[in-house]
């Protein structure tokens, strides 16, 4: 099952629980048990509910750092949901490259918020990501991580000509 749509179950559960006040468990029973009969599809998205749930008011204020002419109130629920969950991944999920974690945040943006919102996302999280490069608080495993880091060449099949 792709990511993608996983997320899109993520955002779908955190916006749930947001607007209801349910509990996390509830919540996690009730939107993704779709997901369930795909184990490691359910387990990621449970688990990243669940951390954003969490931490949220410790991600909260990482986005008001960075939008300190903005009122954190006004941003749109949904914006500040996907940013909840893209910040949780880039913290707390090091298997996740933040490329993969910057690119789907904004495609979320586009598919559930504002037309301006993608923006607004991508914006946020270049920053934050370019500060805990900086500092060296990325703490990342896997390929495809950093901007400018050469990557091992795949081979190609030869093509016939």
């Amino acid at each position: 099952m792709r990511r993608r749509i996983i997320r899109e179950k993520v955002v779908q559960a955190l916006y749930a629980h947001e607007i209801s006040g349910d509990p996390v468990e509830h919540v996690v029973n009730t939107i993704l048990t779709p997901l369930s009969t795909n184990q490691a599809a359910f387990d990621f998205a449970k688990n990243l509910v669940i951390e954003t749930v969490k931490r949220s008011d410790e991600v909260d204020e990482v986005i008001r750092q960075r939008v300190t002419n903005w009122d954190f109130k006004r941003i749109a629920t949904l914006d500040r949901l996907i940013l909840r969950m893209a910040i949780c991944e880039l913290l707390y999920f090091k298997d996740i490259p933040p490329k993969v974690t910057m690119n789907e945040a904004i495609e979320l943006a586009k598919l559930f918020s504002t037309d301006r919102s993608s923006q607004f996302v991508n914006g946020v999280l270049d920053a934050i990501l370019a500060e805990m490069k900086a500092s060296g608080e990325l703490d990342k495993t896997g390929r495809g991580l950093y901007e400018g880091e050469a990557q091992p060449r795949r081979k190609r099949p030869h093509q016939p000509s």
